[in-house]
C-alpha cells in the first residue's frame, strides 16, 4: 500500500514554526529542520515561502493580526497606547520567538502596516507633528520588544543554569559582590540583597517604564501646546 503524503498547508508550516521556535529557539530554526517535523522535504515549504526571510515576514504578519484583533480601546491617546503596549507585550510573550520576528522584518506585509498604522492613529489627536507622532510609537514598540526580548533571555539563561547547575550562582554572585568596594558596588549589592532585581521582567517594571515614556510624550505635547 502506498504511504500517504503528510497533509500540508501554509497554516500548518505556520504552526509547526512557532511549535519548533518554542522548542529549540531560532538560533537552531532552519527550513530542514521544519521540513522534518512536517514529515516533508525542504524543497516543499517553498512552493509556499520563497525563503527563510519570507517565512519570518508571514510569521510577523500573523502576530500582527492577533495583536489587532485582541487590541480595542476608542479611550484617549495615552489610554490607547498604554492598552495597545500591553496588547503587544501580552501576544508576543504567548509566541516564543516572535519578538525578534518583529524586529528582523519590514513592514511589506498587509497585517503589518495596518498594526503600524494603529499605532500612529493613537496619536493622531494630539498636536504633534508627523515625525513625532512616528517617533513616539517607534518608542514604544521598541521598548515593548526590547522588555519582552530581555526577559525572553533572562528566562532561557536561568533555565541553562538550573539544567547545568541545579540551582541558580546566589552564593557565587553574593561573593563577589562583597568582595567589592562600596564605590564600586555598593549601591547595586544593596539592591541585589534586597531582591529589587527580581522585579525585572514583572508586570510591575513593565507598567513603570511605559509611565516613564507616557509622561514624556505628554511633556511634549504640553510643550507643542504652548
Amino acid at each position: 500500500m502506498k504511504k500517504q503524503q503528510p497533509q500540508i498547508s501554509e497554516e500548518r508550516i505556520l504552526e509547526a514554526s512557532w511549535e519548533l521556535l518554542g522548542e529549540e529557539g531560532i538560533e537552531k530554526f532552519s527550513m530542514r529542520r521544519l521540513a522534518d517535523r512536517l514529515g516533508i522535504q525542504a524543497p516543499s515549504i517553498y512552493w509556499y515561502f520563497k525563503s527563510k526571510q519570507n517565512l519570518y515576514q508571514r510569521l510577523a504578519n500573523q502576530i500582527s493580526k492577533i495583536i489587532l484583533e485582541e487590541f480595542h480601546s476608542e479611550e484617549d491617546w495615552k489610554e490607547q497606547l498604554a492598552g495597545l503596549a500591553t496588547t503587544v507585550r501580552k501576544v508576543l510573550r504567548r509566541y516564543p520567538c516572535s519578538t525578534q520576528m518583529m524586529m528582523m522584518t519590514l513592514p511589506h506585509e498587509r497585517d503589518i502596516v495596518r498594526f503600524t498604522n494603529r499605532m500612529l492613529l493613537c496619536l493622531e489627536s494630539t498636536p504633534l507633528e508627523q515625525e513625532q507622532k512616528l517617533q513616539a510609537v517607534l518608542t514604544i514598540m521598541n521598548f515593548v520588544f526590547h522588555f519582552v526580548l530581555d526577559d525572553y533571555e533572562h528566562q532561557r539563561n536561568v533555565a541553562a543554569i538550573m539544567k547545568e547547575q541545579g540551582e541558580l550562582p546566589s552564593e557565587e554572585m553574593t561573593h563577589l559582590l562583597d568582595g567589592m568596594s562600596e564605590a564600586d558596588a555598593g549601591l547595586f549589592r544593596t539592591m541585589f540583597k534586597s531582591g529589587m532585581f527580581e522585579l525585572m521582567g514583572s508586570d510591575r517594571a513593565f507598567e513603570f517604564g511605559l509611565k516613564l515614556i507616557l509622561l514624556g510624550i505628554e511633556q511634549v505635547i504640553k510643550e507643542q501646546e504652548k
